[in-house]
């Protein structure tokens, strides 16, 4: 299986100076840059000459992805192979965070439903770790815990 992010280089050179191909791989780049823990509660909006404008349900979002915000602009320009993003703009939008949930809820499979969601704390927590395939891993590790705890409760 081909790794998107890996020709999101490619793309954005093949593409030349085009801002809609620079925002479109910017927005893809963020995603991948922010990880599955974070991605449903910061929404790419758009890019605005350097600076990714992204969308956070509050004030707490906003002023926690900010202290993330130079460690996410270095991922997003190493996905990207050069600087596309100099600066990020947490605007606080919860009906655009609440529209994208609802859309990725929709769209999951029927035995992810059943774990239910993980708790705001531990997303809040995960987007403390530095390195995203620790986050992930904790993220994962904390779902494990909460469905055990839940089969326990079932019995």
């Amino acid at each position: 299986m081909i790794d998107v992010a890996r020709l999101l280089p490619q793309l954005l050179n093949a593409t030349g100076a085009n801002p809609e191909m620079a925002e479109i791989t910017a927005k893809l780049a963020w995603s991948r840059a922010a990880g599955e823990g974070l991605r449903r509660h910061a929404i790419p909006f758009r890019l605005f000459q350097q600076t990714l404008v992204v969308s956070v349900a509050d004030v707490i979002w906003q002023k926690q992805m900010q202290s993330m915000s130079a460690e996410l602009i270095s991922r997003i320009n190493r996905l990207l192979g050069r600087e596309v993003v100099a600066d990020i703009e947490f605007r606080i939008d919860p009906a655009a965070v609440e529209q994208v949930r609802a859309n990725s809820e929709s769209r999951q499979r029927p035995e992810d439903k059943a774990r239910g969601p993980i708790p705001d704390e531990l997303i809040s927590a995960a987007g403390e770790i530095a390195d995203p395939d620790l986050r992930e891993r904790f993220i994962r590790a904390a779902e494990n815990c909460i469905a055990r705890r839940e089969a326990q409760v079932d019995r």
